[in-house]
């Protein structure tokens, strides 16, 4: 068995709501950026790609589609399809775990958890994930580190109690065994099927202080960037991450196209 063969006959799983196409797109995305289809080579004709995942060739036709429109396929007519041999960068345009966003070149990051608590809620934490005052939430507070260097901390914040069971019982029945992960809670929580919509992610700029600056290696008065990430699921804000970048991170993208 192929590489690519033992890539594609891996089980395809599709969160509750997630259409399979995306779930094909998903598995076949990963499969292009972790090059186990290399650059420029030919994919799978559609029917064999079905018959691999299990799925339609129309479901199948239409993640081809999404793929192509990425930048990560392209269609050569008579010929078939093929892995594009340049890939686009993805940057923080594209709503997925912050921790993936600070991944340089590639390049594996862990994180590293330092408190997992409940907490009464503040203003910062309701104004972004729409609470009331009574609300406690969970806060979870974790250390980025890449080839064993701390660039970055990462600040989480879900509801707590009946204010995220109501919100999402799924989310509430798997997060506490998530935190476990040495990945950011969006990860460890998608990897259990919880399915995230619409995001904002708001930049700013500041100094890091003197506890942040002990935990980054860095002086009270140096500067550092502030990605504030609020996420929904069904419609409902339930993710609040705040992450304190240091200049040791590197480059972060923000990807533009012509409209």
């Amino acid at each position: 068995m192929t590489d690519v063969e033992q890539f594609l006959a891996r089980p395809l799983t599709a969160p509750v709501g997630q259409p399979l196409r995306v779930a094909v797109y998903s598995r076949l995305a990963e499969g292009i950026r972790s090059g186990v289809f290399s650059l420029g080579s030919a994919l799978p004709r559609e029917t064999e790609l079905g018959v691999s995942l299990g799925v339609s060739r129309t479901v199948v036709r239409e993640a081809l589609m999404l793929l192509e429109e990425d930048g990560l396929i392209l269609t050569r007519r008579g010929i078939g399809r093929f892995v594009a041999e340049d890939l686009p960068t993805v940057g923080l345009e594209e709503l997925r775990p912050l921790e993936t966003a600070l991944a340089e070149g590639g390049e594996d990051v862990g994180v590293r958890q330092l408190e997992f608590v409940v907490q009464p809620t503040t203003d910062y934490v309701s104004g972004h994930l729409g609470l009331d005052d009574a609300a406690n939430t969970w806060f979870r507070e974790s250390v980025i580190e890449r080839a064993g260097e701390p660039i970055a901390i990462l600040q989480e914040h879900l509801p707590a109690g009946r204010y995220l069971s109501d919100a999402n019982p799924q989310i509430a029945a798997v997060l506490e065994e998530a935190t476990g992960d040495p990945t950011s809670l969006m990860t460890a929580l998608a990897a259990r099927g919880a399915v995230f919509g619409a995001g904002v992610c708001e930049i700013t700029v500041n100094v890091v202080g003197r506890t942040r600056g002990v935990l980054l290696g860095l002086k009270p008065g140096d500067p550092v960037l502030i990605l504030t990430q609020t996420v929904s699921s069904g419609g409902v804000p339930v993710y609040l991450a705040k992450c304190i970048v240091s200049g040791k991170a590197g480059v972060l993208s923000v990807v533009q196209t012509a409209q």
